[in-house]
């Protein structure tokens, strides 16, 4: 049975760093395509970041690239999410979802989420 645990969130002042974690269970991790959603207060999903399975290739949305950076740790069945330059409309629940073995496979696991809030 898969399991993905997030953890990390938490209430940080706007420009200031923060990093996710996402722990995995019961699946080969190693061998899928990771990524990062959160959903905003009110909104729908939206996708952050994803990894393809052997760390080669990162992708970005517009609206965090070059603040957030994703990484992967295979051997210790994790993924991470690094954010600096944190702003206000970055508040917003933060899942990790585990892909497929190639990228444009759907997702079919979700973790239960970490809050992240911006606010001073």
């Amino acid at each position: 049975q898969v399991q993905l645990v997030e953890s990390g969130g938490g209430l940080v002042q706007p420009g200031g760093p923060l990093r996710l974690s996402c722990a995995a269970s019961g699946i080969t991790f190693s061998h899928y395509w990771i990524y990062w959603v959160r959903q905003a207060p009110g909104k729908g999903l939206e996708w952050v970041a994803s990894i393809n399975r052997g760390q080669s290739s990162t992708y970005y949305a517009d609206s965090v690239k070059g603040r957030f950076t994703i990484s992967r740790d295979n051997a210790k069945n994790t993924l991470y999410l690094v954010m600096n330059s944190l702003k206000s409309e970055d508040t917003a629940v933060y899942y990790c979802a585990k892909g497929g073995n190639y990228y444009y496979e759907p997702l079919d696991a979700w973790g239960q989420g970490t809050l992240v809030t911006v606010s001073s």
